[in-house]
């Protein structure tokens, strides 16, 4: 068997991970242009307007100089577009405002537009994408998935990860290009303004590439663990409410807040580590955009006032510009922190879902599959075995004929590989020996959809889901109509208490079909399984731990199901047993009886002991009865 256990391969190397996370990416390059080109007219805008209030602050200086009786120095006009001489000072500076007022609306309403198109791009594309991508392979894996990682911790991949993935797009790669590009005009603006003082404030950028190089590495195993403990949270809550009725019934309330609060504080506390760790590192970024500011205002101050007493320097509006340049690009340094973060996040969620994405699929159609071909199926097990893990069988050496129309029943203890050989059939699970054979054809070499289209299956504890009746009775042919729904809900003995409920078949189920008793549920599961009119029925124990009238009612709606069909029956009651026209004994996963009930109940065995049994306890029942 394959090892289908999630986090028992060796984990994806961060290359890897952002190899196929960058590969994402391109998959939504159109959206992500799209939203990187309303950013770098956000970018623009900004700095435009940040350049227009320079141009402002020192016209207003050239303005007073020449009023003192001095010679003002005109401000530098951006594209050469001084206004013209004739107008007042007023109305230059009242159109620079104007000019300025403008930016802002435009950039107002671009965030507007960036928003909306990012949040298409995220939660409209990728985030829908990649959880319908992770949903539909785990739709392929086989039961042995199923069986190895705990339901709370799929559930957990499925939303809460694929949430995280989505932070790489926004978190990093459009961040880190939004970064990239911002500072590289941030950067040669200022160079433009004074290249020295631009060299001079940005000193202290090295730093940060070391700093955050040591933050990732250090916070990285901390993101793995918070998620496993998470996957421990979640499961700790989904059992729970799976068990309310245990818990209650054994007054266990106190003890499971206990255990839940405490996988709660776990996940908090190794959350408050990394916050911690963030606390440490970003006020240490902080720290060194403020050693920016202080030389700003030491070097480009006293070039501002050399340049004021006539000497080269940059002028006071220069200053100003550059001063807000300067914080942007401050800014946006700082910003590396939160991409780190997001980056470490995102490598961890992604781990997780490319580990479903990943995980080899055991039970597939081949190549070129064969196809079933008629109404008539006989079953053939040769020699076959099955263990769910090296070492461990469940089945071994099975042989078993079982012709077109038969019906088989199946009979053992608990653990003897009942259920598992009925799980053989559909394929969910594959034979780890010898072969299972359908007309001649090993099931291995059937188009598996196909396959399981001809077979009907009633569980022991038949799963309904919160929809109308209708609904969960049409479940495997959606498109059946009233008359073919109702027709098989009459096979199943069902259709007199549907036709009693409030809104008959449009009734709405709650969750598993709490709404209704065993009986009721076990024939709408049957009715489900026969309105495919599957040639093969497996049913498994339907009568299980029911009271004897429901089990008359349920053996009525079998009886009829059976009819026509080849069928495969695990029962442990007489009253099913005798209903077949062959019986196969299993113990510890060996056939050690086949043949007619009333064959077997002649001859020494398990069947005739649980014959005799049964037979003892109903005529001891009775007689207590007829006590006064």
């Amino acid at each position: 068997m394959n090892d289908e256990r999630l986090g028992g391969r060796p984990p994806l190397s961060n290359r890897r991970l952002v190899a196929r996370l960058l590969g994402m990416v391109w998959k939504y390059r159109l959206g992500c242009v799209r939203t990187l080109l309303l950013q770098t007219a956000l970018l623009a805008l900004g700095i435009s307007g940040l350049g227009l209030t320079g141009v402002g602050v020192d016209f207003l200086r050239c303005v007073l100089a020449d009023r003192a009786g001095g010679l003002g120095v005109p401000p530098r006009w951006p594209f050469g577009l001084a206004p013209p001489a004739s107008w007042a000072p007023m109305h230059v500076i009242a159109a620079i405002a104007v000019a300025v007022l403008i930016f802002a609306a435009l950039r107002s309403a671009l965030n507007v537009c960036y928003a909306v198109s990012m949040n298409r791009l995220l939660q409209g594309q990728v985030v829908v994408n990649l959880r319908s991508a992770v949903y539909d392979k785990m739709q392929q894996l086989s039961f042995t998935f199923f069986d190895a990682n705990a339901s709370g911790g799929l559930i957990n991949r499925v939303t809460a990860d694929v949430q995280q993935v989505r932070g790489f797009v926004d978190g990093v790669v459009l961040q880190s290009v939004v970064l990239i590009l911002s500072l590289g005009v941030y950067l040669a603006y200022m160079i433009r303004i004074h290249a020295t003082l631009t060299l001079a404030s940005l000193a202290t950028t090295p730093l940060l590439a070391v700093a955050t190089t040591v933050f990732s590495r250090r916070v990285r195993p901390a993101y793995v663990r918070n998620r496993e403990l998470f996957d421990n949270q979640v499961a700790t809550l989904s059992e729970n409410v799976q068990g309310v009725h245990i818990v209650k019934g054994f007054a266990r309330r106190q003890n499971e807040i206990d255990k839940f609060t405490a996988a709660t504080r776990k996940v908090r506390d190794q959350k408050r580590w990394i916050f911690d760790q963030q606390a440490l590192f970003q006020p240490f970024i902080g720290m060194l955009t403020q050693v920016n500011i202080v030389v700003l205002l030491a070097y480009g101050g006293w070039l501002a006032v050399r340049h004021a007493q006539g000497g080269a320097g940059i002028t006071v509006g220069q200053l100003l510009v550059f001063a807000g340049l300067l914080q942007q690009f401050s800014g946006q340094v700082a910003g590396i922190a939160g991409i780190a973060d997001s980056m470490q996040m995102s490598l961890t969620a992604a781990q997780r879902v490319f580990e479903i994405l990943d995980a080899p699929v055991a039970v597939r159609s081949p190549p070129n599959p064969a196809r079933l071909t008629g109404r008539r199926h006989a079953l053939r097990f040769e020699h076959v075995g099955f263990a769910y893990r090296p070492g461990a069988p469940i089945l071994a050496d099975v042989c078993l004929e079982v012709a077109a129309g038969m019906r088989v029943a199946i009979l053992g203890a608990t653990g003897a590989g009942k259920t598992t050989l009925l799980s053989l059939v559909p394929r969910f699970y594959d034979v780890t020996g010898g072969a299972l054979v359908v007309d001649g054809r090993d099931v291995r070499s059937l188009e598996l959809a196909q396959l399981r289209r001809h077979i009907g299956i009633v569980f022991q504890d038949s799963f309904l889901f919160s929809n109308t009746v209708r609904a969960n009775i049409a479940f495997g042919h959606p498109s059946a109509t009233a008359e073919q729904v109702e027709r098989a809900a009459r096979l199943a003995a069902a259709d007199d208490f549907i036709a009693a409920m409030p809104q008959g078949y449009d009734t709405v189920l709650r969750e598993g079909g709490s709404n209704l008793s065993g009986g009721q549920r076990q024939r709408i599961a049957i009715a489900r399984a026969l309105l495919l009119d599957p040639p093969i029925l497996l049913l498994d124990d339907p009568t299980a731990a029911v009271d004897p009238e429901t089990e008359a009612e349920i053996l009525q709606a079998v009886e009829q199901a059976m009819a026509g069909r080849t069928v495969l029956l695990v029962a442990h009651r007489l009253s099913a047993l005798r209903r077949a026209d062959r019986v196969v004994v299993l113990e510890r996963g060996r056939v050690i009886q086949f043949g007619p009930p009333e064959e077997l109940i002649r001859a020494d065995g398990l069947y005739r002991d649980v014959a005799a049994l049964q037979t003892a306890d109903d005529s001891a029942d009775g007689i207590t009865e007829g006590r006064p």
